[in-house]
């Protein structure tokens, strides 16, 4: 802290510019690279539902696929 106090004025205000400078270049970084520490519901895209139906077709095709795996371990 006492570095802070036995700066000059133009150092503090270089300072308060180039954190200005880097915040905003953070912020078009996480624009541009989508980032996923974004507080949900602001903004970006709107999740899709998915039916009940398509949950299930979804958990029995996995469910099948399984099936045959331990199947074709027990055949070995």
């Amino acid at each position: 802290m006492n570095e802070l106090l036995n700066l000059s004025v133009a150092k503090l205000k270089r300072m308060a510019t180039l954190k200005a400078k880097i915040e905003r270049l953070q912020s078009q970084l996480e624009a541009l690279a989508g980032s996923s520490s974004r507080a949900p519901g602001k903004g970006g895209r709107k999740r899709r539902k998915m039916s009940a139906a398509a949950r299930r077709k979804i958990s029995l095709a996995a469910k099948a696929r399984w099936a045959k795996v331990r199947a074709a371990k027990k055949a070995k």
